[in-house]
């Protein structure tokens, strides 16, 4: 049986309407309100998804993803308690070990190697549901030194559901083991979003990404929730015609677009369709609409969500 649909909406540049597109959200049927964290033009996460949870009562708040570089593991995981505290159990805690160049140049942190870089995330989360546990830590590690206890106690237990998203191998096989939920995305490895990104974002690549899934997740398959974010959404009459437009960008033909898990385009009934293929397919039921797309996305949520 397969799990029911549910949406989120990564929104980060929204500054005068920010509490309105929050109520937005909710009133559309939206699962989750989702931030990135980058150094770009955008609004800090933390602060930003504390006035969402505020000025809403069921929409879950999250980021996708924090990365691990930019706060030391003690701080993310008091300041993500804190938040499911004051929303009444509503975060989703996103965690990635960072990938955009420019964030580490703009910033001056160092822009560790992937493996480095990896390693340190791997701690980190270990860390943090250690310390949401509420019971004292004594940790000794590679990279960090965590010697607390974790306050305050998370209203979720054991923890709030623990994000990990990656496009390559080793990030997934670890998700597998760890998270709750899993989100597949291009392969970051290049620091940058390029042709050779797009490239690792196909419907084969994505099948190999299930496959190492489900090869490093064994038994707990069954427990893990699979999330896609959706950075091109188009509702059109016109399949065809976008198909084409949005070919170029993703190193696709005008067909295999259409196949990408990353792209939806066509009628509500079409985008209905091809999300309900996918989940079949490649197991996704938690589907994230990025971008400005998140309104006109409204109709394929309301006929889909809990499906």
């Amino acid at each position: 049986m397969p799990r029911k649909f549910r949406f989120g909406a990564q929104i980060s540049r929204s500054r005068e309407g920010w509490i309105e597109t929050a109520r937005k959200c909710e009133d559309l049927g939206y699962s989750t309100l989702f931030m990135p964290d980058h150094f770009d033009d955008q609004l800090a996460p933390m602060p930003a998804l504390a006035a969402a949870a505020a000025a809403t009562t069921t929409l879950r708040v999250g980021s996708l993803v924090f990365d691990n570089d930019y706060k030391h593991p003690l701080i993310l995981a008091k300041e993500a308690a804190t938040l499911d505290v004051i929303s009444g159990g509503r975060v989703e805690l996103g965690i990635g070990a960072g990938w955009m160049e420019t964030d580490y140049l703009q910033s001056g942190i160092p822009y560790d190697s992937p493996g480095t870089r990896i390693r340190r995330m791997k701690e980190a989360v270990g860390i943090i549901k250690g310390l949401f546990s509420g019971a004292p830590m004594d940790f000794d590690g590679e990279f960090y030194h965590v010697h607390a206890t974790g306050t305050p106690k998370p209203v979720q237990q054991p923890h709030p559901p623990i994000l990990i998203g990656g496009g390559g191998r080793r990030v997934l096989s670890y998700a597998a083991r760890e998270a709750d939920i899993i989100g597949i995305n291009f392969n970051l490895v290049e620091g940058k979003v390029n042709r050779a990104t797009m490239e690792t974002g196909t419907a084969e690549a994505t099948r190999q990404k299930i496959a190492w899934i489900r090869e490093a997740a064994g038994d707990r398959i069954d427990e893990i929730e699979l999330n896609v974010t959706v950075f091109a959404s188009v509702v059109t009459d016109d399949r065809p015609a976008m198909a084409e437009r949005l070919a170029q960008g993703f190193a696709s033909t005008p067909e295999e677009v259409l196949e990408v898990p990353h792209v939806l385009v066509g009628s509500v009934d079409e985008i209905c369709d091809d999300l309900e293929r996918r989940r079949e397919e490649y197991g996704f039921s938690y589907v994230v609409i990025s971008g400005g797309a998140w309104e006109a996305m409204g109709a394929v949520v309301a006929r889909l969500t809990e499906t």
